[in-house]
């Protein structure tokens, strides 16, 4: 049995774990994210990773899944999204702080790559695993390896552009799919309808403590599980979205199986449903092909560590 060490970088908790290569984990560590502060968060990586290394000596990899663009070579932070560390050489830095070699994935790789390895995908040779939280990340799996491109970049499913000159995104264009699609653009559309139709979303408001300037997407999905009108209308902007943006992702990559995981997802049929009608109505070729299942995830909060460590292992 070949156990490697996940470690997942989170903007409030970094966790780690021991994994054997059935995707099973051993033993577990959280940690409070040390914010921002770039060395801070390094040596919690250290700690945790040499406190596991203490308990599972025959640990033999270490994989990092952190937020950001990661580097080709695996190691370099390319572009640090949530974190400053860009042109940090983390895996380097690791190594040689816990004597073993180390791996630094995306984020959203190493929870996709879970989910494709032992999760709602196992078995499946191309699968897109879509997680839409605060924004909106995937992984893509393509003839059963992670698709990385050229530079490292691929997978960006959330800056696909879905609407020309729309909604500004942080990554500096407009009209990104996770500007329309992810917990952030939830709370958008309620504090829009809230502008405009106060009445009819005032459900939504008084969920958000009477203030619409504090509408978030955890209120909207408060009251679209109530069956609040307005909620629901939330809804069906952002799934319309979302399946428009799907079916674009499947016109390139005809993937056997769509993955949905995240925050988001919690919420369940009043997400999926009309978000496979959507992707159905958008869909080229739709009738045409094999049918594409929409499904949930079944990772849990443990899915990043587990496909960082896998992604080390098979790297060794």
């Amino acid at each position: 049995m070949a156990l490697s060490i996940g470690v997942d970088v989170g903007g409030t908790k970094i966790a780690a774990g021991v994994v054997d290569d059935e995707g099973e984990v051993l033993e577990t560590i959280r940690r409070d994210s040390p914010a921002k502060e770039r060395q801070a968060i390094i040596d919690t990586i250290v700690s945790v990773t040499e406190e596991l290394k203490g308990a599972f000596p025959e640990a033999a990899t270490v994989g990092i899944g952190a937020a950001g663009f990661i580097d080709a070579d695996r190691n370099t932070i390319a572009h640090g999204t949530n974190l400053d560390w860009t042109g940090l050489r983390l895996a380097d830095v690791v190594s040689e702080k816990v004597g073993l070699p180390v791996v630094v994935e995306n984020d959203a790789n190493a929870f996709g790559w879970a989910e494709a390895r032992f999760g709602a995908a196992r078995g499946k040779q191309n699968a897109l695993i879509v997680a839409i939280g605060t924004g909106l990340g995937g992984a893509i799996v393509v003839n059963g390896q992670l698709l990385r491109g050229a530079a490292g970049f691929g997978g960006e499913i959330g800056h696909i552009n879905v609407v020309p000159d729309g909604r500004p995104c942080g990554c500096g264009q407009y009209g990104c799919l996770e500007r329309y699609s992810a917990g952030t653009a939830l709370g958008v559309n309620g504090w829009e309808l809230a502008q405009y139709r106060p009445a009819y979303a005032a459900r939504i408001i008084e969920l958000s403590g009477g203030d619409p300037d504090r509408i978030s997407g955890k209120a909207v999905t408060a009251a679209a599980r109530e069956g609040d009108p307005a909620a629901l209308q939330c809804y069906a902007s952002l799934t319309h979205w979302l399946g428009v943006g799907l079916a674009d992702m499947c016109a390139i990559l005809d993937p056997e199986i769509i993955v949905i995981a995240g925050g988001l997802a919690e919420a369940g049929g009043i997400l999926l449903e009309p978000t496979k009608k959507a992707f159905a109505e958008a869909l080229t070729a739709g009738p045409h092909r094999p049918a594409i299942p929409i499904v949930l995830a079944e990772g849990g909060q443990e899915a990043g560590l587990v496909g960082a460590a896998d992604l080390a292992r098979r790297s060794a």
